[in-house]
């Protein structure tokens, strides 16, 4: 509304003259209208020569270029340039004491709005504004002040306009409008406003109709229907709105191309991914509160083939704020990974395969436009990894700092549940401390490290922190802890029990009764010393490092206890070595012989132990067994020979 403010006092001065100096010639009439603007407004309006006047049946004032001053705290530059003014006025109207005018046309002008450090805006017109004398509608209106001609506005009209606005802090912001009209016949009736926009390069459609405008500019509440057209899609408000900048009702956006929709509103790079809303309908009723709150109920995204509901409630700024709640019933985001590289099990995103974790660029920069809770629940959940069900996460985020606590969850067969936390404040690094129970391994591995030998239910708990800006990275840092078990499992190609025993057992598979192992991870590898598998017959340890960033595995198995018919059978160790696709797993005959030497070194020294034992017990005269039965039997005798010696010495014998 302040373009009709700003065109009011132009228009008053022009109409005032143009009833009594008529026959005056057109360049009188401009130095005079000057006069009365100046005097109205405190600002220098300048004319170009050729001001020209028509008289009937429409009345009117055409002129060249036209400047309007700036106050003096807003800088040397005029606030409104334009290079043509044409307004028309009816005459019929004019002979009855009613100043009609028709239209107000300005041609590429130059509008500079600018807001001072003290709330000032240089459009506020000194000497009262134009809604104070200006009435509109051909109907009647407002009544213009005591001895005042009743002045109405059909049309405005800009074509090729430049408009920009300047505030303290900010960036300047600038709008380029190919056309934009205003139609007003009736004071007591509706608005229409007309605008082709071009804030960002992409032509934007505007169409709004206000029911009550003179309502509006009174400061009351009045209905607004506004519609914006652009590349890819459009948006749509129904409701209630006031010039304090508060607004209600139902709006709505189409998007049949969301990258090429946020494109025209200036937001290039803002695609979102497959499945998550390349294609979009959302639909919100909202209200708008003058203060930058944004309350919406009644909330549904149709994102591709993903529907969600909920509310929220936003409190803009930078950051902005947002609580929000936002169900799905089922929310499908495998097309998320649809052209990422297949993992080396064959899922998609999972990993690299032999060309390692994913080097890309992670962008957190998003961590650091909103603070607040939003909770996503969710029936089923389908993932390029695996399919999740009984989804319920909180993500609260506070500056830049990400945590997501999710209830127990159910995934490969079992449930998970803890928190993990993405922190985007100096760097990226993420944090995982979560709890696993009765997962199925070997679906659970195969997905995520592309390891499909190893089967079984496992639980267990880690707790590990990485940091980097790619997959890559963050793996290759990793450290941590954390222990695992399982049941019965099997582990495939490759029968373990013969191979610890005999040194033979490529190909068939291994049957285990339980696993468990404890870890810690430094660097991006996992070293464990404590790994115990059970097997039918054989019960073996494990030692040895995982390579969590560089994708491999040096591993030893050790058997601990192998009998056969009561007597002890040479123990083959097993060492798995190399990359995670393709390890080699081989006897360690080295590992092996150097267990079964130190068996037979105990042996030959226990055999030696009890031969001399044997003899000092001899040779004491008593039995000697242990070591400590032969300090005894020694002290015994030094006591006897001694206490002989006494006697002897003292005549005794």
């Amino acid at each position: 509304m302040w373009l009709i403010r700003l065109i009011g006092a132009v228009l008053v001065v022009i109409a005032l003259v143009v009833v009594g100096l008529l026959l005056l010639p057109g360049d009188r009439v401009a130095a005079l209208v000057a006069d009365q603007v100046e005097a109205r407004t405190g600002r220098k309006l300048e004319f170009s020569e050729g001001v020209k006047i028509t008289l009937w049946p429409v009345l009117g004032v055409r002129t060249g270029p036209v400047r309007l001053g700036n106050p003096d705290w807003a800088g040397p530059e005029p606030m409104l340039t334009a290079d043509a003014l044409t307004v028309a006025v009816s005459a019929p109207d004019l002979l009855r004491g009613e100043i009609h005018v028709r239209e107000v046309t300005l041609r590429n002008p130059d509008l500079r709005l600018k807001l001072g450090a003290d709330g000032r805006g240089n459009w506020e017109l000194s000497g009262g504004s134009a809604s104070d004398t200006v009435a509109t509608g051909q109907g009647g209106g407002q009544t213009a002040g005591a001895g005042e001609t009743p002045l109405t506005l059909n049309r405005l009209r800009l074509t090729g306009a430049r408009l920009s606005y300047e505030s303290p802090g900010a960036a300047p912001v600038e709008l380029l409008a190919d056309e934009l009209s205003l139609d007003w016949p009736d004071a007591a009736g509706p608005m229409r406003l007309a605008a082709r926009i071009r804030p960002f390069g992409d032509p934007l459609d505007v169409t709004a109709t206000i029911a009550r405008p003179d309502a509006l500019l009174a400061g009351e509440v009045a209905s607004v229907q506004a519609r914006l057209v652009a590349p890819g899609g459009s948006a749509t408000f129904d409701g209630q709105a006031s010039t304090a900048g508060a607004a209600a009702g139902h709006a709505e956006v189409m998007a049949e191309d969301t990258a090429r929709l946020l494109a025209a509103l200036g937001q290039p790079d803002a695609a979102p991914p497959q499945g998550m809303g390349r294609k979009a309908r959302i639909s919100a009723d909202i209200t708008w509160t003058a203060d930058g709150r944004l309350s919406l109920r009644n909330l549904g995204l149709d994102l591709d083939d993903n529907r969600l509901t909920g509310e929220a409630d936003v409190v803009l700024g930078q950051p902005a704020n947002v609580v929000a709640h936002l169900a799905a019933d089922t929310l499908d985001l495998t097309p998320i990974g649809a052209g990422a590289d297949a993992g080396a099990g064959g899922a998609s995103g999972a990993g690299a395969g032999t060309n390692g974790w994913p080097k890309d660029p992670i962008d957190a920069s998003a961590l650091r436009l909103v603070n607040g809770t939003i909770r996503l629940t969710a029936n089923r959940v389908l993932t390029p990894v695996a399919p999740l069900s009984g989804l319920d996460a909180t993500i609260r985020i506070d500056r830049a700092r990400a945590v997501v606590t999710v209830q127990p969850l159910s995934v490969f067969a079992g449930t998970v549940q803890g928190e993990f936390v993405a922190n985007g404040r100096s760097g990226l690094s993420v944090a995982a401390r979560a709890r696993m129970d009765g997962i199925e391994l070997q679906d659970a591995l195969a997905r995520l490290a592309g390891v499909k030998r190893l089967s079984g239910k496992a639980s267990g708990q880690i707790d590990v922190l990485g940091v980097g800006n790619s997959v890559d990275a963050i793996m290759r840092s990793l450290k941590g802890q954390g222990q695992i078990g399982t049941g019965r499992g099997v582990i495939s190609g490759i029968d373990l029990d013969r191979l610890l025993r005999s040194g033979t057992g490529t190909g068939g598979t291994t049957v285990f009764d339980s696993l468990t192992a404890t870890f810690t991870i430094r660097d991006g590898d996992l070293f464990n010393d404590d790994l115990k598998l059970k097997l039918s017959r054989i019960t073996a340890q494990g030692a040895g490092r995982i390579g969590l960033g560089r994708r491999d595995i040096d591993y030893l198995f050790t058997p601990v206890a192998v009998k056969q018919g009561g007597d002890r059978q040479l123990a083959i160790s097993v060492r798995i070595k190399g990359p995670w696709d393709d390890p080699a797993i081989k006897p360690d005959l080295s590992a092996a012989l150097d267990a079964e030497i130190k068996a037979k070194q105990d042996e030959l020294e226990r055999k030696a132990r009890e031969k001399a034992l044997e003899k000092l017990g001899r040779e004491l005269d008593t039995p000697v067994q242990t070591p400590q039965d032969a300090e005894k039997a020694l002290k015994d005798k030094l006591e006897k020979e001694a206490k002989k010696g006494l006697l002897k010495l003292l005549g005794q014998d």
